[in-house]
């Protein structure tokens, strides 16, 4: 994550997160970094929900890539991390990480890439540069 450090969200396991055997289902993990991501972006000011008002945009994934290295289970504590890996003019690379908090256990890691869109056709576009700042502090 370019050497710096990554923003962190607190995720808590629930039973609705677990599979029957009583691991957290893989794809969840996917719900667990979006939420990371949606949070750090709200740290910088950007909101997602005002994004399509205020310039006409929206993120959108385009591609994932997760590796899964250990489980997490019922009740567990995660910390899962946010950070930019790569920037371009139209789409992020996000380098995301879950790992028991209050451990270095690294549980599962991957990238995420966004791509910035209008919202109305779905094109892509140029990623504003108000957000491009925001995202180098």
């Amino acid at each position: 994550m370019s050497g710096e450090r990554a923003f962190e969200w607190p995720v808590r396991v629930y039973w609705e997160d677990t599979d029957a055997g009583g691991i957290v289902f893989y794809a969840n993990y996917l719900k667990f970094f979006e939420r990371a991501r949606t949070e750090w972006l709200r740290s910088l000011g950007i909101e997602q929900a005002s994004l399509r008002k205020t310039t006409g945009g929206i993120f959108v994934v385009s591609e994932s890539s997760v590796r899964y290295l250990a489980p997490a289970r019922l009740d567990d504590e995660l910390l899962v991390t946010a950070g930019v890996q790569e920037s371009g003019q139209a789409s992020l690379i996000i380098a995301q990480q879950a790992r028991l908090r209050g451990s270095k256990a690294l549980l599962c890691e991957g990238t995420i890439r966004i791509g910035w869109v209008e919202a109305d056709s779905l094109k892509p576009a140029r990623i504003p540069p108000t957000i491009l700042e925001a995202l180098k502090r």
